[in-house]
């Protein structure tokens, strides 16, 4: 059985690392490249990187900013923001990504995906889903969850896989910075439908949470941010903690 992993995750607004509650209320977290460079000497996995503001307000990721932390790392580096065209995943691989993470522009032309895959490969295109649960069940949301598509959340990861995508990662914005645990039985859900790792992302508040979402909600990885960026959970310690629960990881 392949490790289970643990994926720290930069958002990024104007620079600096941000972040909120259900994807508002920002505050800062930290210099993006000093976070990168320590993530990676404490053992994380791999680093998300995530422009939040770039689809809604319509700009390109930071490319300079993944120069900058791409160099500190020695772990899988996955960047997204931005991203509408194969030009712009040119680009960000040519600064350091080792993939990218698609959301809006996915949902707006699904053919991107197709794209992707056949050009720099499924494992370079990871898909990410924010959805929350309504009267219609699990609905996808557009630029940083403030526009409804009223997509369900199984069809299109399903769409997303059959299209070529090579890993989802799945953020449950009712979840999003409470620190009430990971949305578990939309992830068992979610792993099922798909042929391909699903990260979970959305309600870590302790090392509880992640064996959760790896036991019950059959994640392939989780992925954290303020838990890791206020040193209120240990990489190294939550690794120790899972291996302990019989959960295999690298330590």
């Amino acid at each position: 059985m392949l490790a289970k992993r643990i994926i720290p995750c930069l958002d990024i607004k104007d620079g600096q690392t941000v972040k909120g509650t259900n994807f508002v209320n920002l505050r800062q977290a930290g210099d993006p490249v000093a976070l990168g460079r320590a993530y990676s000497e404490q053992g994380a996995d791999e680093l998300v990187f995530l422009d939040i503001t770039a689809s809604h307000e319509g700009r390109k990721t930071f490319t300079h900013m993944v120069s900058k932390v791409a160099a500190q790392l020695s772990i899988p580096f996955t960047v997204g923001g931005g991203i509408h065209e194969l030009a712009d995943v040119e680009r960000l691989l040519s600064a350091g990504a080792d993939k990218i993470s698609i959301n809006s522009a996915a949902l707006r032309h699904p053919s991107l995906i197709d794209e992707i895959a056949s050009h720099f490969g499924s494992q370079v295109c990871v898909v990410a889903i924010d959805a929350r649960l309504d009267a219609a069940g699990w609905t996808c949301y557009l630029n940083g969850g403030r526009i409804s598509t009223g997509k369900n959340l199984f069809d299109w990861a399903r769409e997303a896989y059959e299209r070529g995508a090579g890993e989802i990662l799945f953020t449950s914005m009712d979840h999003d910075g409470v620190k009430n645990g990971f949305a578990c039985e939309a992830l068992a859900r979610l792993s099922e439908s798909v042929g391909i790792p699903v990260i979970a992302s959305g309600g870590a508040g302790s090392m509880e949470h992640f064996r959760d979402a790896f036991t019950f909600g059959h994640a392939d990885a989780a992925l954290a941010a303020s838990v890791f960026h206020f040193g209120e959970i240990g990489i190294g310690a939550l690794k120790q903690y899972l291996q302990n629960e019989n959960i295999n990881v690298r330590l």
